[in-house]
């Protein structure tokens, strides 16, 4: 390179290093350093705007001591009691919600329009719990000294979280309504615990218990029973991740949506083998979606 053309390329304000030289040996030449600041410049891509972090918010109860609320003291008694007189497990399975997440987008639009009410899974997974219930009362049954007793009807306690904390409100006899009735009355019942305009004897009567972990992102986790129930069905997070489908007699890979469902037990009178079948009842009545009939608008 001659002290001509490095003088040139200063002058053109030329970047030596990103001109390919066509001389000799790949020597750059005049011609190149001319052809160079004459090309338009390459736009530069646009730096990314990084997203302002997210305040974090620091609790004013560090570092105090606070009394327990009477709820929490009613809570933490009950927990503790129900730990200590049953013998509980869980059994956790995973269910591909493919087909209902279709269904729902499919319905939803018309169905806040019909009712007034938004369409969450929540409703499709109480009706097909109440649903198993009918089949296998025993997860629906109290144990009573050395009976077991196997109540008419599935009341399932929703339990709502609230800023007292966790109230759990009862939707009566969830396996004769529809999902349209399920969802208003959810719905209803949530925002009148959350507004404490509950009446005392809608928290009272539950014969099995629904919690939406997944409301707060959970995938699963090991909910606890609460005397005299013996049974509690906790639901996570929807989910998108890469699943085996069989295509025309060939597996494939295609995007699936998935939830865990963990129905915790007493083994005193449940078995491992009654929890399955529960739950696999539960999984086979979400995974065919097949709620046309009993949407209910």
């Amino acid at each position: 390179m001659t002290p001509l053309v490095r003088r040139l390329a200063a002058e053109k304000g030329v970047d030596l290093a990103s001109v390919a030289g066509t001389g000799v040996g790949g020597r750059i030449r005049k011609e190149d350093v001319l052809n160079a600041a004459a090309a338009p410049a390459a736009t530069a891509a646009p730096a990314a705007v990084a997203a302002a972090p997210k305040e974090r918010v620091i609790s004013p109860l560090r570092g105090t001591t606070q009394p327990m609320s009477r709820l929490r003291k009613v809570l933490a008694e009950r927990a503790v009691a129900s730990m200590q007189q049953t013998a509980q497990l869980t059994t956790v399975v995973e269910v591909d919600v493919t087909k209902l997440a279709a269904y729902r987008d499919e319905v939803k639009g018309s169905f806040q329009q019909k009712t007034g009410d938004k369409l969450s899974f929540l409703p499709f997974f109480a009706l097909a719990a109440a649903e198993a219930l009918q089949e296998f009362p025993i997860v629906n049954s109290t144990v009573d000294g050395t009976d077991i007793v196997y109540p008419a009807s599935e009341n399932i306690s929703i339990a709502v979280d609230t800023e007292r904390g966790l109230l759990t409100p009862v939707l009566r006899d969830a396996g004769s309504k529809n999902i349209a009735q399920i969802a208003h009355e959810i719905a209803d019942l949530a925002a009148r615990t959350r507004d404490n305009k509950l009446k005392p004897d809608e928290l009272a009567g539950g014969t099995f218990t629904l919690t939406n972990t997944g409301s707060r992102g959970a995938l699963f986790d090991t909910p606890v029973v609460f005397l005299p129930q013996s049974a509690i069905l906790g639901t996570g997070v929807v989910v998108k991740r890469p699943g085996v489908v069989t295509v025309d007699g060939q597996q494939a890979i295609s995007i699936r949506s998935y939830v865990y469902l963990a129905l915790s037990y007493d083994h005193r009178t449940i078995d491992g083998a009654d929890a399955a079948r529960f739950l696999s009842s539960v999984k086979a009545r979400l995974e065919a979606a097949d709620f046309a009939a009993q949407l209910g608008a």
